[in-house]
């Protein structure tokens, strides 16, 4: 039936609940490295009065984001594939249309979540939408050009970054620590720091994000449904920030 929970194939079982490391230490140093030294420099252009073009940025973030994924990937080759680390694919039509409907009922409680606790935290007092425009002003797409580009940035964070931290970072950590929730812990943790041009108290809430998507890979055995939700998610971030200039 179509809302049968698929059973992953043994590679697939495999690679999500392995007890041994995807890549060497060093290796995981220099992914961390160079997440948080990203994440330092988007922080200090996000308050600098001197920024590149917009267009620029998108496509200095894709590039990097490409980069750095081939670097996960020539780090895990040896002992796993990066088909395995993704959680197989789809082989039918019901299955690809099954993590639809997951990443959407994922996507709406992500929401009401992350909502939830921005009001705990008093990060949006002025409204999401204003606290979004303050924040990711200077990120927003304003021409019709850099709406689409930034469509294609939201594909690639939505593939990219889901196997730098769902795939690659929550394993690695749960295979150092011998615990699925401590990997799911810090993998969240890295997440919400590498988001460092949106400020402190966002990055919290970017954590808890994190966070979902890691028990979303957990308990789907695949990354996929999260690769769905989060690149729909920054999508529609940027066009309602592009409808709102």
């Amino acid at each position: 039936m179509l809302l049968d929970t698929p059973q992953p194939d043994a590679a697939s079982q495999s690679s999500f609940s392995q007890r041994v490391p995807l890549a060497p230490a060093w290796h995981t140093v220099v992914v961390l490295f160079a997440l948080l030294g990203t994440s330092l420099a988007g922080f200090e252009a996000a308050h600098s009065t001197s920024r590149a073009g917009k267009l620029t940025e998108y496509l200095w973030t894709m590039t990097w984001e490409w980069l750095l994924t081939g670097f996960v990937y020539l780090g895990i080759r040896k002992r796993s594939k990066l088909r395995d680390l993704i959680g197989g694919r789809w082989a039918t039509f019901d299955a690809f249309l099954l993590d639809v409907i997951v990443a959407t009922g994922f996507w709406l409680a992500s929401i009401v979540v992350l909502g939830i606790a921005a009001k705990l935290m008093h990060v949006d007092e002025g409204g999401k939408v204003d606290s979004m425009r303050r924040q990711l002003g200077f990120l927003a797409p304003g021409t019709t050009l850099e709406l689409l580009i930034w469509f294609c940035l939201s594909a690639t964070a939505g593939f990219c970054e889901e196997v730098i931290f769902r795939g690659y970072l929550q394993q690695q950590f749960a295979s150092i620590t011998r615990s699925t929730l401590a990997g799911v812990l810090l993998s969240a943790i890295v997440f919400g720091a590498a988001h460092g041009y949106e400020g402190g108290p966002r990055m919290v809430l970017i954590a808890i994000f994190g966070l979902m998507f890691g028990l979303l890979a957990w308990w789907r055995r695949s990354l996929r449904p999260g690769m769905v939700a989060h690149a729909w998610h920054d999508a529609l971030s940027g066009a309602v920030l592009r409808l709102l200039k």
